[in-house]
This record gives C-alpha cells, sequence and structure tokens, in this order.
C-alpha cells in the first residue's frame, strides 16, 4: 500500500467549534481504548526499565490536550514511575486551559528549548502528517532537545487497518473523524519507514514495537541504551 498524502480537517480547523470538539472526543477515544495510551505508558516502561530512572521530564510535541501523556502517566504512578509533563503545540487555544502541566505555543521543527533540556520527548499521531524530510528534521530536533530518548506513538499503514477506520465512519461523532480517520491511515509510515528517517537523523539506536490496532512505538535513543550495542 502506498502512502498517499491526505489533508485532514481537524488540522486545518475546517469545521464548526460543536464539528471540532466531537472529533477530539474521537480522538480521546481512540487513544484511550485503541492503544494510544498503553503504547506511550509502555514506551516509558521500557526506557525506564532499561535506565534505572523513576523519574523523567518529559515534552509532548503537537500535544493538543495533552491527554495521552497525561492518562499515561497516572498509570505509571503505580509503578513508582513519575513523569513532570510539558505540552507544546502549534497553537495556544490547542493546549488545555487547566491542568499541571507545563505548556507552550512552538513550532514542532524549531523547538524553543536548549539541548538535553528533557529527558524524553514525545509525540502522539503526529508524525504522519509530515513528509519524509520533515519527520528527518523533527527527528534531529527532537534528538538535540532530548537527553535520552524520543518515543513515537503512531498509525502503521495497512490496507487491513484502512478498512478499519472505513468500518468505523457509522459511529464516529463528526464528519471531520469520517473523513481524518482514514486519512490517517492513507498517510501513514510502516514501522521501517519511520526506523529509517530517525537512523537518518543521527540517533545512536532505533528500537521499534507493534501495538494493539496497527500502533507503532518507536524509541530513538539519543546515545546507546545501557547494555546494548548502537
Amino acid at each position: 500500500m502506498r502512502r498517499r498524502p491526505t489533508i485532514e480537517l481537524l488540522d486545518t480547523d475546517s469545521g464548526t467549534a460543536e464539528e471540532v470538539e466531537r472529533s477530539l472526543r474521537d480522538l480521546q477515544s481512540f487513544n484511550q481504548r485503541l492503544g494510544g495510551v498503553s503504547t506511550t505508558r509502555d514506551l516509558i516502561r521500557d526506557v525506564a526499565v532499561r535506565t534505572g530512572k523513576t523519574q523523567f521530564s518529559l515534552l509532548e510535541i503537537a500535544a493538543g490536550t495533552g491527554f495521552v501523556p497525561a492518562q499515561a502517566s497516572r498509570e505509571l504512578v503505580s509503578e513508582g514511575i513519575k513523569v513532570d509533563i510539558t505540552l507544546s503545540d502549534r497553537a495556544a487555544t490547542h493546549l488545555p486551559r487547566n491542568g499541571s502541566a507545563h505548556k507552550v505555543a512552538a513550532d514542532a521543527l524549531n523547538i524553543p528549548f536548549s539541548d538535553s533540556a528533557f529527558d524524553l520527548v514525545t509525540c502522539t499521531l503526529f508524525l504522519h502528517h509530515l513528509a519524509p524530510e520533515e519527520i528527518v528534521e523533527f527527528a534531529r530536533e527532537s534528538l538535540r532537545v532530548s537527553r535520552i530518548a524520543v518515543l513515537v506513538n503512531d498509525l502503521v499503514r495497512n490496507p487491513l487497518h484502512l478498512a478499519l477506520a472505513y468500518a468505523g465512519v457509522p459511529i464516529y461523532r463528526s464528519r471531520i473523524t469520517r473523513n481524518d480517520a482514514p486519512a490517517s491511515v492513507k498517510q501513514a509510515y510502516t514501522i521501517e519507514e519511520m526506523s529509517r528517517f530517525f537512523r537518518t537523523a543521527g540517533a545512536a539506536k532505533v528500537e521499534t514495537q507493534k501495538h494493539f490496532l496497527f500502533r507503532m512505538g518507536v524509541i530513538a535513543w539519543k546515545f546507546p541504551p545501557s547494555g546494548t550495542a548502537s
């Protein structure tokens, strides 16, 4: 299945306030029930096990409401892992008005933080919106800002995944979701493609995982993790 860049309505704010709100509720439901939160939680846990750290500073890029890292962080508390979250998005209006997370409006390809400012840089359902050369640029920037690793939580392009996205059309809350769910799958990447982008950007080691319902998890290490070869 060849990648087909496709316009997503939520990206262009194409809809009424009510349609956007319904689409955001759809997205939160997908992340809660269909592998979004669990993928990010498992990636952070894996880094904790590999490094022996139990506290992390984390920057979520293209964060929106920040639901995924916030929920993953809450689930990790019972395992003794604490995550201090900073949310970044291109528009301040996309960020939550309330909550304890730090927030900043910023360009994902020009992150306004110093080198090694955060232990982890993460993103959820963001990179499939970018062209390949933009992902490499993002990877370089996010590796620069991280101390340990960049964690990617995204969709996997696959014909069966596209069929499932279309099958869900009757139950989506918003016409925006009815357009954007199939569009996201059409322009998603494969795990092999995503790995190659981060290796090109200079990651010391790239590890990949397959998660529930065509989710990928990627750990791009800034330096070789302890006990592994680069």
